[in-house]
């Protein structure tokens, strides 16, 4: 049978086919090119150039803080509409106003009228007493209404503007001890301080004589009942870090001026609770006339200065009782009653097997042992203090002190040091930490923190991209979560200084390895408030913070805390998940602050994200 070629040609159905098969793909690129024209258009509605966000600031620096980078990484991510997590936080609030100009420089923790409803035994009211969940504020501290910029590292160590701290009581209690003066619109700090009436460095060149102070074997200091820090402030210049503290007491802003210079400072007394710092701390410790009553409650705070000095470690005292002989006359005490003072000292020294190294003019040092061999030996002659039986010596969080001497660890040899010997500065900075070496950290190994040391110097190329690290923008430092100390590490080449917080409820306690380092930081529950004035700090880096604390705490209050220790036109660094940084980007929100979420260093494939944000200038209203 013929077939009908005239309908069923092989040749008409291949054309159709390929017609039609071009039909659908010139419609489906139409339907693409489409949709990319309306995302477009609706992506660019209201466009907002990477800067706009920062320049709405209303400071100059405000978008070379933040400024846009040509990296992908620095883009900015929306993630508002997509991400939703519940985390404990304030309901309802919307817009969070200024508290009243009265509370400028509230310290929550540290506030005096709370404090005077506690014991004076012991000093103890003037410990930290916080806030109970009904008194906090959801309020943000305003700055005094012609708060200006702090001067700028070296300059802030002499000079600080009285506007932003406006107390002149210490320029007129203190004029004859040169502690500090008051020119024109400024303050200026001569270097003074009760023992070193011809400047702190001459004072410093005077121990210097005595224990070598610019080897590098003395990196960390303490120094209790700091006054405005001076000591502290010129130890630097010779690559010593000092961890100052005083009480808020009738000394007003001591602490305060401390930190406006950009000197390390925290407000703290020794009462009846250890001092938040672990073991092992410090290489030196110092008093001059710090009014700490050595030689009472059976040597309780010597005892303590014991626990936090490192083997070997120095303990250096002036003023009364030292050279009573000179001065009893001006200190307005009996001989009889400051020989008896010297020989208490001298006794708790000699039962916690310290050694008097010297003794010349106004000063007296002794030296802490660099083990316990023969101390554990003398325990034959000296039963009190005796060894303490506690299992951690490092816990210091609202830790009661003890009247023990704190042990060390086991060596095998007299001239061994305990817990390991530490090299010099700057090679200790970034040597494995004996604790480490030890296996003492859970789950950290020599690996894991040459590791960190690597990740955090990638982090500091990326940062140095989207803040102004290299501008001198910043000097007062703080990480909220230090882990290793990885990020003082990285930034210890510039003239910076940072304030390592691990938390108080840290699975692992990394505190003494950043001493270690030769760094220096304390012991923080972030449900509370810090202990610091407001407007201390230039920037602060939180890493994985609210993960650790979005079930215990209300965030809202976290932050608040944040924008009071944050100077105006200060930088946060937040690094977490995207859902929280969602959260903390709402609130950030509320309390005036510009904010901008960003990839990861590695790209956009990894779950954690950054978030920059920065605090906007404001302040108070004068009243009238």
């Amino acid at each position: 049978m013929a077939r009908d070629y005239n309908n069923g040609s092989p040749k008409h159905h291949h054309l159709e086919s390929r017609r039609k098969r071009l039909t659908w793909i010139l419609g489906v690129s139409g339907l693409c090119i489409l949709s990319y024209v309306l995302g477009s258009w609706q992506n660019n509605k209201s466009p907002t150039p990477p800067s706009q966000t920062y320049n709405r600031i209303g400071c100059d620096e405000a978008d070379s803080r933040v400024g846009s980078s040509s990296s992908s990484s620095s883009a900015k991510l929306d993630f508002e509409s997509h991400h939703t997590v519940n985390i404990s936080q304030s309901e309802g609030i919307r817009k969070l106003p200024p508290c009243d100009m009265s509370l400028s420089e509230y310290t929550p923790c540290q506030h005096p009228p709370r404090g005077r409803k506690f014991d004076r035994n012991m000093l103890m009211y003037r410990e930290r007493h916080c806030p109970a969940k009904e008194e906090l504020l959801l309020c943000l501290i305003p700055a005094p209404p012609k708060y200006k910029t702090p001067f700028k590292w070296p300059q802030s160590r002499d000079f600080a503007w009285y506007d932003n701290i406006p107390h002149k009581e210490l320029s007129i209690e203190k004029a004859i001890q040169n502690w500090i003066q008051v020119e024109g619109d400024r303050f200026r700090f001569p270097g003074g301080g009760t023992m070193f009436p011809r400047g702190a460095d001459a004072y410093i060149d005077d121990i210097n004589e005595l224990i070598p102070l610019t080897t590098g074997a003395i990196r960390t200091a303490i120094d209790t009942g700091c006054g405005v820090a001076s000591w502290g402030a010129y130890l630097l210049k010779r690559n010593i870090l000092t961890m100052s503290f005083a009480p808020r007491d009738t000394h007003e802003a001591q602490v305060q001026f401390a930190l406006e210079r950009g000197v390390p400072a925290m407000i703290g007394i020794m009462a009846s609770q250890r001092i938040p710092y672990p073991a092992r701390a410090f290489d030196m410790a110092h008093c001059s006339r710090c009014l700490i009553p050595w030689s009472q409650y059976d040597g309780l705070y010597l005892i303590e200065v014991d626990r936090v000095l490192r083997p070997g470690g120095y303990w250096i005292l002036s003023g009364p009782p030292i050279h009573w002989k000179k001065y009893w006359r001006g200190w307005e005490r009996t001989q009889k009653d400051l020989k008896q003072e010297q020989d208490a000292i001298e006794d708790v020294a000699k039962r916690l097997c310290w050694n008097k190294v010297v003794e010349k003019d106004d000063l007296s040092i002794w030296q802490k042992p660099i083990n316990h061999l023969e101390c554990v030996k003398s325990r034959k002659i000296y039963k009190t203090p005796h060894i303490c039986k506690s299992d951690n010596p490092d816990a210091a969080w609202y830790k009661d002190m003890e009247t023990c001497t704190t042990p060390l660890p086991e060596v095998s040899s007299p001239d061994e040091v305990a817990g390991g010997e530490l090299e010099k500065w700057p090679e200790r900075a970034f040597s494995i930490p004996p604790r480490i070496t030890s296996g003492s950290i859970p789950g950290v190994t020599p690996e894991k923190f040459r590791e960190d040391d690597q990740v955090w110097k990638e982090r500091l190329t990326h940062y140095k991209r989207i803040i102004p690290l290299q501008q001198g923008r910043y000097r007062n430092i703080m990480d909220m979560n230090a882990h290793l100390g990885g990020f003082a590490a990285a930034l210890s080449k510039y003239p910076v200084w940072v304030m390592n917080v691990v938390p108080a409820n840290s699975d692992q306690d990394t505190l003494g390895v950043i001493y270690e380092r030769g760094f220096i930081g304390t012991y923080q529950d972030w449900c509370e408030a810090f202990s610091t004035y407001p407007r201390t700090y230039d920037l602060i880096h939180a890493g994985g913070v609210f993960s650790i604390y979005q079930d215990r705490c209300d965030i809202t209050h976290i932050l608040v805390e944040m924008d009071r220790i944050l100077r105006p036109e200060g930088t946060v660094i937040f690094r977490d998940t995207v859902e929280i940084l969602v959260k903390i980007q709402s609130i950030a929100k509320e309390m005036r602050w510009k904010s901008q979420i960003m990839d990861h260093e590695s790209g956009p494939f990894n779950q954690e994200k950054i978030l920059v944000a920065v605090k906007t200038y404001w302040a108070a209203h004068k009243q009238h």
